[in-house]
């Protein structure tokens, strides 16, 4: 079992009984409908996950509170406005209720009080409204457009004290218009690779699709004139069914690759469609089917398909002389792949540094030639040395070194091995060799956003701070859902403070707060800039949230992100030891 903190949204349809009393067959094609249509894509566009149907309703966890919040009113929203014009008897309503809590996560489910008590906040909610805790209250009010009415004090069955509520109605709570940012397109060679599906029962199959689509992504990543969206942003859409329309709009993409994934007798059939985003129409489409032992041939032909109807003048010879990326041992991916998810599930902690250790350590013992993980475990040590994350910092920093010249040694052509190791050379202070392998990274992939993003971290340390932004902006341009933004962002916030654009470094602060519950590091830096503002009660606010996420935060264990200049301040303001 594990424990995290996050938000829980429930929602159940209010006079199920009755609709379904009426016409069955009906209300379930229009339930069905509204959950494929409206429900599931805005969890999904709100880095969120379905944990669970139940019967009339369903469960979902998100990474923050202003996400979850922000689903459930972009939902009933839209709700409204399609049942415009339904007989007032038929119409569909939804109850929400939103909580922010501690749960415990066994498999795919989520148990907890957390959870309870978000159920029992649907069950108080207006039709066609949200009620949440005075908790996630407290975490969106200034960050939403949205008006919330106090609802006092409420006895909520089997909670044990009473939770002060807030709601939210539309039409009874003056919202501000606040319309979500338009996502510049990148160029007419921009596409994103959704991840196969695994239309069978077979379970191994799944990762089969997932490094499939990886590499499909990586292949085409390397090819000249393609710009191809980071797959930490299109794995937000698995398990999906998105209108291929929405995410070119929300990726600002112009093509669109899907497909699917089967056994047909002895073999694998791998279905590939490429799709125009703004109509939607197919451009190409093949079926391969290949022993399960001719996958590689297989990659190679749906890369090629792409390629030549995107940009005909492509020569085979380009697609066969990219190799497939990727390790032979697959236990030993499974423990890398553990590891990579472990921080943003977990959040950075002393924990969390040592089991991704221990992971990738595991990993290198079944495979020594595994270069990926050798250049992960690199990063996970410098990050340790920088923050304070580690039990011995010295001596991490050494091993740190080692090991991302080790995986550089070992593969000195793949993208995320040198954006790795690059970022963790320039972490422990050798920046201009750190600095010179992120470019080689970039040189080979320029789609590798962590190679961008580390790449401007570390102008940033050698003082070119207006090319440290630059190259951040990029990074997180070109993976706009990426579950690292967060990270990412507080060191953009850092880097226009420093340029001094003070307005632009605290909306970038605030957003990275938002987009992670857990991000400590980013209440350290919303701190130091509403210091410097003159804000001092927003700073202490900040520090404590920060002191909430990690009790035994020092100035020292942030100093490699904000520098000696930033640790005075917060020194002198009393806010840090």
């Amino acid at each position: 079992m594990q424990r995290k903190l996050a938000a829980i949204l429930a929602l159940d349809v209010v006079g199920y009984s009755r609709l379904m009393g009426q016409d069955e067959e009906k209300t379930l094609a229009r339930l069905k409908q509204l959950f494929g249509d409206v429900i599931r894509p805005a969890v999904s566009r709100r880095q969120g996950r379905i944990v669970k149907l139940m019967g009339d309703g369903l469960l979902a966890e998100f990474p923050s509170a202003v996400e979850s919040v922000k689903c459930a009113i972009e939902v009933q929203n839209m709700l409204a406005e399609r049942e415009q014009g339904t007989p007032e008897d038929q119409i569909i309503q939804l109850r929400m209720g939103v909580n922010m809590g501690d749960i415990i996560i066994q498999g795919a489910d989520i148990y907890g009080d957390g959870v309870n008590l978000a159920a029992r906040l649907e069950a108080v909610a207006d039709p066609g409204g949200v009620c949440i805790a005075d908790g996630a209250y407290q975490a969106v009010r200034d960050k939403l457009p949205n008006q919330f009415s106090d609802g006092g004090e409420k006895e909520l069955k089997n909670i044990a004290r009473p939770v002060r509520v807030w709601h939210w109605q539309p039409g009874k709570n003056k919202d501000v218009a606040v319309p979500e940012p338009k996502v510049p397109e990148i160029g007419k060679s921009s596409l994103a690779v959704l991840p196969l599906e695994n239309m069978s029962a077979k379970e191994e199959l799944t990762y089969l699709a997932d490094g499939l689509t990886e590499d499909i992504i990586t292949m085409l990543a390397r090819l000249p004139g393609f710009l191809v969206i980071a797959r930490n942003s299109t794995f937000a859409y698995k398990g999906t069914s998105p209108d291929i329309r929405q995410v070119g709009r929300e990726l600002g993409v112009n093509y669109v690759v899907e497909g699917s994934l089967r056994p047909v007798g002895k073999n694998i059939r791998v279905t590939i469609q490429l799709i125009e985003a703004e109509t939607g129409n197919h451009l190409w489409a093949n079926k391969f089917d290949r022993p399960s032992d001719e996958i590689d041939e297989m990659q190679d032909e749906i890369t090629l398909g792409i390629a030549t109807r995107l940009e005909p003048e492509l020569a085979k010879a380009e697609v066969q002389r990219i190799k497939k990326r990727g390790e032979s041992n697959v236990d030993a991916w499974g423990h890398y792949n553990q590891a990579a998810g472990l921080l943003s599930a977990k959040g950075w902690h002393k924990a969390t540094f040592v089991e991704a250790n221990e992971l990738l350590n595991k990993a290198i013992k079944l495979d020594p030639e595994f270069a990926l993980a050798h250049a992960y475990l690199s990063l996970i040590m410098a990050l340790g040395h920088m923050f304070g994350l580690s039990p011995d910092g010295q001596q991490d920093r050494e091993l740190a070194i080692d090991m991302a010249e080790q995986a550089i040694m070992m593969d000195n052509s793949d993208s995320s091995v040198l954006g790795f190791a690059g970022c963790a050379l320039s972490d422990v202070g050798l920046i201009d060799r750190g600095a010179n392998i992120l470019q080689r990274a970039i040189d080979s992939d320029p789609s590798n956003p962590q190679a961008w993003v580390a790449l401007g971290a570390a102008m940033l340390r050698s003082g070119k701070a207006r090319k440290g932004v630059e190259y951040l902006q990029h990074g997180m341009r070109i993976s706009p859902h990426d579950n690292r933004l967060s990270f990412w962002g507080t060191s953009l916030a850092y880097a226009l403070f420093r340029l001094r654009d003070y307005s632009s470094a605290l909306r970038e602060i605030r957003l990275a707060c938002q987009r992670d519950g857990s991000n400590y590091m980013a209440r350290v830096v919303l701190a130091l800039i509403e210091i410097h503002q003159g804000n001092a009660s927003e700073a202490n606010e900040a520090i404590n949230e920060a002191l909430r996420l990690r009790p035994e935060l020092q100035c020292t264990d942030v100093q490699a992100l904000i520098g000696r200049r930033g640790v005075r301040m917060l020194m002198d303001a009393q806010l840090l030891n």
